[in-house]
């Protein structure tokens, strides 16, 4: 089964090492953005399974880019990241539709597969 993911970061490099491993994991990137609206269009576009998104980016935050997201029909699964720790609960995280958060500097280690596959409904 394909995942197909969008990756939210303003940074290209690491937009550039996440869809390395991403593909590395047996995920599709379908799409990457820089900022919050173009994240929005993409997810639109292409309805992607996931989203990692990254917490700050230039023109809102990935908070807020999740909570419109999930407000919409067939949301994404989203994985939040960031250099910062979260400054969040995992209730908040949640609340905004956030499955999981994952430091930037731990994406290397984490299951992105288990993280983006879909749950037994």
């Amino acid at each position: 089964m394909c995942i197909n993911i969008v990756v939210v970061d303003d940074d290209p490099g690491f937009r550039r090492v996440a869809t390395m491993l991403l593909t590395a994991r047996g995920l599709r990137v379908v799409a990457e953005s820089p900022d919050g609206a173009s994240a929005l269009a993409a997810v639109r576009a292409h309805r992607p399974d996931g989203l990692l998104l990254d917490l700050h980016l230039p023109d809102v935050d990935g908070l807020s880019v999740a909570r419109q997201l999930t407000r919409e029909d067939r949301p994404p699964r989203i994985v939040l990241t960031s250099t910062d720790k979260s400054l969040w609960s995992p209730e908040e995280l949640r609340g905004a539709g956030i499955e999981s958060f994952v430091p930037k500097d731990k994406l290397v280690d984490a299951d992105l597969r288990g993280l983006f596959a879909p749950t037994a409904s």
